[in-house]
């Protein structure tokens, strides 16, 4: 069973001045699935996303990526290794159009970022797979927009394509949701479910409908520590669970379909 799983930390820990933020999660996320880290503000999930991705450095315990040990590893390589972050590579350029903006991450991947003194048409070898990812993401009519005059929901789908062009084996999604209308809400979590066909996603979404339906399994985090874990049916069913996201979060746990 363990050659199924991308990424698993062991008793995975930060603390800061006294204050654990995050104790002792012990997380495995199977190759080819959707896993979705959940709960309540302040449940110490995107401290979890930053020591996954080492921008900050574990108080204790083991960050173990496609059977190798990464935890003293810094962020770079770490990206390199195939784990990227979509903040990391999706500031999107506002000045620059949508094709422009992936063909700058299909660079990164090259290496040629900083190839500056070479001409604009040598890159037009990349335009070919830009344009096949913004067709991935329904943005291949945008192609010549300037990214600044995207929707912001638009913008997110233009972020995802960046961060394909990393060529991923573990996407890591922070919110991808997050400030949307349901219309764009939708269309980011079809795309998600879309593009997840041949790549690992470790999501934190807040959006339990999103979650409920297109995550495979839930990790569910309580200030800092896993309170419950598996697939939405049973997580949402669990008692500790439903007290933990009393009040207003509670009502969209038990209203996800």
């Amino acid at each position: 069973m363990s050659g199924d799983v991308i990424l698993e930390t062991r008793g995975l820990t930060k603390e800061f001045k006294g204050f654990v933020a995050v104790a002792d999660v012990n997380l495995k996320v199977r190759r080819g699935s959707i896993h979705a880290l959940i709960g309540p503000n302040g449940a110490g999930k995107t401290t979890c996303f930053n020591l996954l991705t080492k921008f900050l450095t574990p108080t204790a315990g083991e960050i173990v990526f496609d059977g190798t040990d990464i935890t003293r590893e810094n962020p770079a390589h770490i990206a390199r290794r195939g784990v990227i972050r979509s903040f990391q590579i999706s500031a999107v350029f506002p000045h620059l159009s949508v094709l422009e903006n992936v063909r700058v991450a299909l660079q990164r991947k090259l290496g040629t970022s900083f190839h500056f003194w070479k001409p604009e048409r040598s890159l037009e070898g990349l335009n070919a797979r830009a344009l096949e990812l913004l067709r991935a993401v329904d943005l291949e009519g945008s192609a010549a927009t300037p990214a600044v005059e995207l929707a912001y929901g638009r913008k997110r789908a233009l972020e995802i394509a960046t961060t394909l062009a990393m060529e991923p084996k573990l996407m890591l999604l922070d919110e991808p949701t997050q400030g949307m209308g349901l219309e764009d809400v939708d269309r980011i979590r079809r795309l998600i479910k879309r593009v997840s066909a041949d790549r690992t996603i470790l999501m934190v979404e807040h959006n339990m409908s999103v979650v409920a339906s297109i995550a495979d399994t839930i990790t569910v985090l309580q200030r800092g520590a896993v309170l419950a874990e598996g697939p939405y049916e049973q997580v949402s069913k669990n008692p500790a669970v439903i007290e933990a996201y009393m009040g207003s979060a509670s009502v969209e746990l038990k209203g996800a379909h």
